[in-house]
């Protein structure tokens, strides 16, 4: 039987590139995001991959697409957290409801999404929950006053978990992405930039991959993934 993988924020660009890597790798893949539209191409790529429609911000829809997940695949080995809730703007001018909702992507999913596979890690005697995060986790830049303060709650949250969990098999990660990840509308966005200057998502995917099953003695937290030329 093949071990169990959740990803949350399947998206064009990581998201689905972890789909990918997993998959390869063997894994069935549960994948959650908020349409099941973009996940029919996935299902179709990755034989055995499921896409579970779930609004994370949603605890009772969570909980429910959780319940299935374990009821057609059940326990995960791997669960990634990939949904990120993001916004920019002056702190004078971002609505609050705002600045809640991405607390709920970011913070409250992880707790929900940690609640729920850890124990099952745990009697298990291994698994990995990895948290997909970037730069605002350790710094409150300008204009990041809706999107910051909920990504180093996430890491947080994250180290309070990872330090919980590790002595009893579990391991916690906290991927930091410094860098534009490649993508259509980034590409568009920054028409006069080389290849050079964005992160591939596939290459982000090797790098949760590699934290998954990384052995008992040498455990990363905290990992750091840029482009060589990104300024840091």
């Amino acid at each position: 039987m093949k071990p169990l993988a959740v990803i949350t924020g399947v998206g064009p660009g990581t998201g689905s590139a972890l789909v990918r890597r997993f998959h390869a790798g063997g894994y069935r893949v549960a994948m959650l995001a908020r349409t099941a539209d973009r996940l029919a191409e996935l299902e179709r790529e990755a034989p055995g991959a499921f896409a579970v429609p779930c609004d994370v911000t949603d605890a009772n829809m969570l909980g429910g697409a959780l319940a299935r997940i374990e009821q057609e695949a059940g326990s995960p080995k791997v669960l990634i957290h990939n949904a990120v809730g993001g916004a920019f703007g002056s702190f004078l001018d971002i609505d609050p409801a705002v600045l809640e909702r991405n607390f709920q992507v970011n913070v409250m999913a992880l707790l929900h999404l940690a609640r729920w596979a850890t124990p099952s890690m745990e009697a298990a005697g291994e698994g990995a929950l990895i948290v997909t995060g970037n730069t605002s986790a350790l710094r409150g830049r300008a204009r990041f006053a809706g999107f910051a303060p909920t990504k180093a709650a996430q890491r947080i949250l994250a180290e309070s978990i990872a330090r919980e969990m590790g002595p009893k098999g579990v391991h916690v990660a906290f991927l930091m992405i410094d860098a534009v990840i490649d993508l259509a509308w980034t590409r568009a966005r920054y028409p006069e930039q080389p290849d050079d200057f964005f992160i591939k998502p596939a290459d982000i995917a090797d790098e949760a991959w590699h934290l998954a099953h990384q052995p008992r003695s040498a455990w990363s937290f905290l990992t750091e993934v840029r482009p060589f030329k990104e300024t840091w």
